[in-house]
């Protein structure tokens, strides 16, 4: 067991052997290397005004993410590359590329968001990205700017990732990666600080072996939810399990008719397999949250904390997804909607963890759908999130699976509307008898994202849209992206 962590902080090494380990990447940064660039705006993973880039050994050298350091651990560095600002520039003083293009095209203006911004298009060019316009703008969509407007930026971020790469970094990567590298031991890590701890098992049996000897403890991985007890919440987490160093905790496998992906698999390494075969799933993943969050929020750990606003959960329940749940040797697998008891309250035991989910792949004559309704299209928490899932037999429903979650204490399936349709034809009446039948399977409550009244009227006109989508007409149900008014 290895007691200390080690990172590049730019290109220069560092090794910590004692530190509170939920000490933020932010704080680290501006308290003791005095690195000032990266700003403090939310402390809650929103604003990207904390925006740093994590770089990581990957099959094709060195991988950079953007990242949100206002609400990650610094223990978590262990192993990579921290990137912020001020390592951008050449040694000589040149810009980098991305910062050139901010200042070409007056993208900047009081400067507190911008090095947020430098960070997210950094990270794109170093991995040779080229993102379109209406690419970028999701690239971008988790930096806020108050005062410049985003039409400049997303001009020096057109001008930034059209530049070749080179540089520093570029020069670099081959002795990054090699250092990286000699550092992956698959050692187990035990950081301690004060009355808390941290681990970071190197394999899926010390992590079974861990959780078991430490119940209490908190696994972790993105941190996007469990950061916030600590930045807002000011709670004290006396036991940490990190899980995203555990390489077959980091699979995205199809087998036996399953979409498995393990628990320390990204949103944003997800996104393409799911959205292959379900274009709904992909489409849902980029409303999830921004880029920064969805680099790390992992699609289980949006399982295991149970949230019943959760985005994947209705999704995932409506394909009837399998969850695999392990404790010390013994694994068992249940249906997802089985996991979910009560508000706060989950089908699983004292040391027993959420090793992976199993998402069936599509059969050729089902169709499916996903909608998530919130009060700002991008970066914000669900009103109410709906899914569901179709087998027709000529025009009658041989089965259907509807699931909402923000209706419920949980996500719940919406049964008296499923028995009103299975086995009636797919027609308009059918459909809004349907409908009606909702108002016995959930009670909402009112609440900031909206009211009983509203999620109820919204969760049954999703229900109807999927009706339009998967019949025969032409009605326009999707957002479109409209042309932009020309600059002049």
């Amino acid at each position: 067991m290895r007691e200390e962590i080690r990172f590049l902080l730019g290109h220069e090494k560092r090794s910590i052997e004692s530190i509170d380990p939920t000490t933020t990447v932010l704080r680290y940064l501006r308290e003791t290397e005095c690195l000032t660039g990266t700003k403090e705006g939310c402390a809650e993973g929103d604003c990207g005004a904390c925006t740093v880039v994590i770089g990581e050994l990957s099959d094709n050298g060195i991988t950079y993410r953007a990242v949100n350091s206002c609400i990650q651990f610094v223990p978590l560095l262990d192993g990579k590359q921290l990137i912020t600002v001020e390592h951008l520039a050449e040694e000589d003083g040149a810009l980098h590329g991305v910062q050139s293009a901010i200042c070409e095209q007056h993208a900047s203006q009081c400067g507190f968001c911008t090095p947020g911004f430098v960070m997210s298009m950094f990270a794109q060019t170093e991995n040779a990205a080229s993102p379109d316009r209406a690419e970028l703008k999701d690239v971008l969509a988790g930096n806020l700017c108050r005062c410049t407007g985003y039409g400049p930026i997303l001009d020096a971020g057109e001008d930034a990732v059209k530049s070749k790469r080179s540089g520093k970094f570029l020069a670099a990567e081959g002795a990054v990666a090699k250092t990286l590298a000699a550092w992956s031991d698959q050692e187990t890590v035990q950081i301690n600080g004060g009355d808390k701890s941290y681990y970071a098992p190197a394999t899926a049996d010390d992590l079974a072996t861990l959780y078991e000897a430490h119940p209490e403890a908190h696994i972790i991985c993105g941190l996007t939810d469990v950061g916030l007890w600590v930045t807002k919440m000011h709670r004290t987490l006396p036991t940490l399990i990190y899980i995203g160093a555990i390489p077959e905790l980091k699979s995205i496998e199809i087998e036996d008719g399953f979409i498995s992906i393990a628990a320390g698999v990204t949103l944003s390494e997800a996104h393409d397999v799911l959205g292959a075969h379900y274009p709904d799933l992909e489409e849902l993943i980029r409303r999830f949250a921004s880029l920064q969050i969805r680099n790390v929020a992992t699609v289980c750990g949006n399982i295991a904390n149970g949230s019943p606003i959760g985005d994947t959960p209705p999704a995932f329940i409506a394909l009837d997804a399998k969850l695999v749940l392990r404790r010390g040797s013994a694994r068992r697998t249940i249906a997802l909607e089985d996991f979910f008891i009560e508000y706060g309250k989950q089908d699983r035991t004292s040391g027993e963890f959420v090793e992976r989910v199993l998402v069936p792949l599509p059969d050729d004559t089902d169709k499916f759908g996903c909608y998530k309704i919130s009060k700002r299209f991008d970066q914000d928490i669900s009103a109410t999130c709906g899914a569901f899932r179709l087998t027709l037999e000529g025009d009658a429903v041989a089965d259907i699976r509807i699931c909402f979650g923000g209706m419920a204490g949980t996500p719940q399936r919406a049964t008296q509307a499923e028995n009103t349709l299975r086995g009636g034809a797919w027609t308009e009446a059918t459909v809004r008898a349907a409908m009606d039948a909702m108002t016995q399977d959930y009670t909402p409550l009112t609440d900031m994202r909206g009211s009983a009244d509203y999620r109820m009227r919204a969760a049954q006109n999703l229900l109807f849209r999927f009706f339009l989508e998967t019949s025969e007409n032409t009605e326009h149900t999707r957002v479109l992206e409209t042309p932009e008014v020309a600059h002049g």
